[in-house]
């Protein structure tokens, strides 16, 4: 290629890179995205780019979450697909994925269990606080693919079933782990959690967890976008 002609070819070159769109690109802070994006950001800024709105509970009812199903047929439900993900000591798999033996970690309480009987599959952000949040507005579709959420790890988690009852519905303006230690991850997860899910917060909600961080380490979270 002649000389005098190179500068105008890689100007072309590096428009058409950037016109290329790319599904791993990263948003900036604060920008909502699409289904699939996946965005990193300091936790601080995901929490300041929630919308803020009061909620309301109007026409909840639990079975319109439906849960616990087997995605993939593997004749495991969503509840044991969970226990063998997050468990200490991996349990005996048996016939249409009965579980026996093992160990579990609880981190809302700080305790070990070893009968996945005394264990409880939290929705982190509970299912009535995401009706409030926004969900009442889904279909029925995209709010059993939350209630199922296997893509995310911090969607779902295994707690003893005493801290995930005390819980309830409620959200960090109101509960809160009674493991002290496990607080900062708890709130980083939640803001995570809504961020994925395009949830709103209420003004109390946002009090709280704006309080918690400006007291727990500086971090980022990534977050693939469910909708």
């Amino acid at each position: 290629m002649p000389r005098n002609l190179r500068p105008a070819a890689v100007t072309l070159s590096v428009l058409a890179a950037l016109l290329i769109p790319t599904a791993t690109a990263q948003a900036a802070p604060g920008a909502k995205g699409a289904p699939g994006d996946t965005v990193t950001l300091p936790v601080r800024d995901a929490l300041k780019a929630l919308t803020i709105h009061d909620e309301s509970r109007t026409g909840y009812e639990r079975s319109k979450f439906r849960h616990w199903t087997d995605a993939d047929r593997d004749r495991c439900s969503t509840r044991q697909e969970v226990l063998l993900e997050e468990a200490v000591t991996a349990p005996a798999q048996g016939v249409n994925c009965a579980l026996t033996g093992g160990s579990w970690y609880s981190p809302y309480d700080d305790k070990y269990f070893t009968d996945a009987r005394a264990l409880d599959i939290d929705h982190l952000v509970p299912l009535a606080e995401a009706w409030d949040s926004g969900a009442s507005t889904w279909s029925a579709a995209e709010r059993q693919e939350y209630a199922n959420d296997l893509s995310d790890s911090r969607a779902l988690i295994a707690v003893s079933a005493a801290s995930n009852r005390s819980k309830a519905d409620q959200d960090p303006a109101t509960w809160r782990p009674p493991a002290g230690g496990y607080l900062c991850q708890y709130v980083t997860d939640w803001v995570a959690d809504k961020t994925r899910w395009q949830l709103s917060i209420d003004p109390s909600e946002e009090a709280a967890l704006s309080e918690t961080l400006n007291r727990c380490p500086a971090g980022p979270i990534t977050v693939t976008r469910a909708r």
